[in-house]
């Protein structure tokens, strides 16, 4: 068994703790509201997915589409959406320590997309930054030795799963196993690793963690290869779940404690989590337009303020 290179930071080792203590708290808002996490979180976990890869739908188009409604788009953009519709729909049918589920997964994910659908990457692929490359790929001759030996560490390995998630993750990008859909199969099978560690993580999906940060995951990224390291990797990604985590504990879904719902449920979870906050950051995170976060916010006067200077200060909970 060939070991990936990784170091477990002090940091990460308390997010562990602290990640499978909220995991408890987070599994009574799954039991009961199972049903609407289950419907709310497919239909963003596909938007976000997407929308990392350029795809332009919008979260109501992808809606429409899992409802069996006509939505006018691009072909290919469509085929995208129906695909990871079908894949995410067989989600508990693949098994995270196969290697052939893998690319059973990618054949779906990708069908009509590429003639490649489920197999390996035929050719040499790089990641660029417009004409700057910012990753050269393994020569695609090693890709199946790479990935059966990637596959055999995270089945064996004794690391906490929440680890070998997230060295699986970034060592599945180094690799680049496919000619197109990598980034969304890799943040599929964090998913599917982190099911089996416990079935809420379905719920709080890698997808739409890392379409609300993807500055920083890309910066995470770049820092493990130039490390040979996947450290920074493992410290980006638990953060993101331990944040996702503080955010929803306990709360049921569409209501805050004073019975305001949808949106501003999530505005009340960020800034529980990250007091302190500006309206840039509370935007930025959970991407809200302004004017729409200042009314939000307003509906929250009675549970949160504004302390400190206009520029310099932020919101904390009363």
């Amino acid at each position: 068994m060939t070991k990936p290179p990784f170091t477990v930071s002090s940091k990460a080792i308390s997010m562990i703790a602290e990640i499978s203590a909220l995991v408890e708290r987070f599994a009574i808002r799954f039991e009961r509201d199972a049903l609407k996490l289950r419907r709310a979180n497919k239909i963003k976990t596909i938007y976000s997915s997407l929308a990392i890869e350029g795809n332009t739908l919008s979260e109501t188009q992808v809606g429409d589409i899992l409802n069996g409604k006509n939505v006018v788009a691009p072909i290919r953009e469509l085929q995208e959406v129906k695909n990871a519709i079908a894949v995410y729909d067989n989600f508990a049918s693949f098994n995270p320590f196969s290697l052939e589920d893998l690319l059973r997964a990618h054949a779906q994910m990708m069908s009509a997309l590429v003639e490649t659908a489920g197999q390996f990457r035929r050719s040499g692929v790089g990641v660029f930054d417009g004409d700057r490359a910012v990753h050269i790929a393994p020569p695609f001759e090693r890709v199946p030795e790479l990935m059966a030996n990637l596959f055999d560490w995270l089945k064996n390995a004794d690391d906490h799963l929440l680890i070998r998630s997230c060295v699986f993750h970034y060592e599945f990008e180094f690799i680049h196993p496919f000619a197109d859909g990598n980034g969304r199969m890799g943040r599929l099978w964090q998913s599917l690793i982190l099911s089996k560690l416990n079935p809420v993580f379905q719920y709080l999906p890698v997808e739409t963690l890392v379409h609300d940060n993807q500055l920083k995951y890309y910066e995470a990224i770049n820092a493990s290869t130039a490390n040979n390291d996947s450290g920074a990797f493992i410290d980006f990604m638990l953060g993101e779940l331990l944040n996702a985590l503080k955010i929803h504990q306990g709360e049921p879904i569409g209501r805050v404690n004073g019975g305001v719902s949808g949106r501003v449920n999530e505005v009340f979870g960020y800034v529980k989590a990250h007091e302190g906050c500006n309206a840039g950051e509370l935007s930025a995170a959970l991407s809200i337009p302004k004017r729409t976060l200042a009314r939000d916010l307003k509906k929250l006067a009675d549970q949160v303020e504004f302390r400190g200077a206009p520029k310099t200060g932020g919101y904390y909970l009363k």
